[in-house]
C-alpha cells in the first residue's frame, strides 16, 4: 500500500525509497515484529480465557507433554494477523504473486482455525475430519497452481525447473497442476507434523522463508538471473516483503512460544505457514529446492509415513514414536536439545539450498 507513495516522488526525495523492495521488506519485518510483541500477551490472555483447558493433550503422546496441559492454542493467529497487516501495508498490491501466496496462507489458516476450534470446543484431540481437511487443502492448492501457471511467463508455464541443471526445463504440461498441488499440500501438512515441541516448527519455517524470500528476490531480477543462470520470473521479488513480514511475526511469536511455551501455534499457524512455503516455491519455480530447504519437514513427514506403512505390514514400529522428534524424546533427549539440534539441521539445509543457485 505504501508503494503508492512513490507517485508523490520526484525521484530524489523520501517517497522514492518506497520503490525499493529491500526497503519495504525491512519495513514489513519491523512492523510485523512490533505488532507481535505488542499484542502477543493480550492475545494469549484472551485465548486462555476463551479456551479454558487449552489444547487437548494426546493420551498416547510422550509423558512429558502432560505438564503442558492448559496451554492455549491458536497462537498462529498472532503471526497471521501481523503478517497480513504488514504485507498489505508494505507490499505492492498489484502483484499477483503476493495475492497467490496470501490466498494459500489464509485459506490454510482457516482450515487450521476450524480444526483447532473443534478440538478446543470438544475438549479432545479430534478436530475436523482428515478427509475434509485434505479435500479443502487440495482445492485451495489447485486454485493457486492454476493461478500461478496463468501469471508465469509463457516459456515457464507448466514447466519444472531443476536445480544445478539450470538449462533444463521439464515440460509437465497440465500434469504440473497436480504436481504443484502436492507440493503445497505436502508442505502444509509436513510443517503441521513438525509442530510438536515448543519452538520446534517456527524457527525452521523462518529459516525456510528467509531462503525462499532471497530466491524470490533473485529470480525476480533479470540481472541476477543472467549472472546465476537462473530462470527469470518477473514480479516474484515482491514475495520478499511477505517473507520478511513472516519472519518478523514469527520472531514475535517465538518470544512467547520459547520453552516453556505460553501458547501453541496450533494448526491455525502450522498449516498456514507450511502452505505459504509451498506456494512460494511454486511461484518461484523452485519446488525441488523447497524439498532441500525444508528437508527437516520432509523427514518429519516421511517418518510418519514409514511408521504407518511398516506397522500395517508387520505390526512393528520403526521409530519409538512418530513424528521423529517424538522418537528422540522417547530415547531420552531433552526437549530443548531436540529443538536446537533440529534448528541447526534446518540452517544447514537452507545453506545447501542457497548453494544450488550458484552450482551449475
Amino acid at each position: 500500500m505504501l508503494y503508492w507513495l512513490t507517485g508523490l516522488s520526484d525521484g530524489g526525495d523520501v517517497f522514492n525509497l518506497f520503490r525499493y523492495i529491500t526497503m519495504r521488506s525491512g519495513g514489513a519485518f519491523f512492523t510485523s515484529l512490533i505488532f507481535a510483541m505488542l499484542f502477543g500477551r493480550p492475545l494469549i490472555n484472551l485465548l486462555r480465557r476463551r479456551q479454558g483447558k487449552g489444547q487437548p493433550i494426546r493420551d498416547d503422546g510422550p509423558e512429558t507433554h502432560f505438564a503442558k496441559a492448559g496451554t492455549p492454542t491458536m497462537g498462529g493467529l498472532l503471526i497471521l494477523t501481523a503478517l497480513l497487516l504488514s504485507t498489505l501495508l508494505w507490499a505492492r498490491l498489484d502483484n499477483p504473486y503476493v495475492w497467490i501466496v496470501l490466498f494459500v496462507t489464509y485459506g490454510y489458516g482457516l482450515i487450521g482455525f476450524a480444526d483447532d476450534y473443534a478440538k478446543v470446543s470438544k475438549a479432545n484431540t479430534k478436530g475436523v475430519s482428515g478427509k475434509v481437511r485434505l479435500g479443502l487443502g487440495f482445492l485451495i492448492a489447485a486454485i493457486a497452481a492454476i493461478w500461478a501457471s496463468m501469471v508465469h511467463p509463457d516459456e515457464l508455464a507448466y514447466q519444472l525447473a531443476l536445480p544445478v541443471f539450470k538449462d533444463v526445463l521439464v515440460n509437465m504440461s497440465f500434469a504440473f497442476i497436480p504436481f504443484a498441488m502436492i507440493v503445497i499440500v505436502g508442505a502444509a501438512n509436513a510443517v503441521n507434523l513438525t509442530d510438536g515441541l515448543d519452538g520446534l516448527a517456527i524457527m525452521p519455517v523462518m529459516i525456510a522463508a528467509a531462503t525462499l524470500g532471497a530466491i524470490a528476490y533473485v529470480v525476480g531480477r533479470v540481472d541476477f538471473t543472467d549472472y546465476l543462470g537462473l530462470h527469470y520470473v518477473p514480479g516474484t521479488g515482491e514475495i520478499l516483503v511477505f517473507t520478511a513480514a513472516l519472519i518478523g511475526g514469527g520472531l514475535g511469536f517465538l518470544w512467547f512460544n520459547a520453552p516453556p511455551a505460553a501458547v501453541f501455534m496450533g494448526d491455525t499457524g502450522s498449516l498456514a505457514l507450511g502452505g505459504a512455503l509451498g506456494a512460494i516455491a511454486v511461484a518461484t519455480k523452485h519446488e525441488i529446492v523447497l524439498a532441500i530447504v525444508g528437508g527437516l519437514f520432509v523427514v518429519e513427514a516421511l517418518s510418519v509415513i514409514i511408521q504407518v506403512l511398516y506397522f500395517k505390514r508387520t505390526g512393528k514400529r520403526v521409530f519409538l514414536m512418530a513424528p521423529i522428534h517424538h522418537h528422540y524424546e522417547k530415547k531420552g533427549w531433552s526437549e530443548p536439545t531436540i529443538v536446537i539440534r533440529f534448528w541447526i539441521i534446518s540452517l544447514v539445509l537452507a545453506l545447501i539450498g542457497l548453494a544450488t543457485l550458484k552450482l551449475r
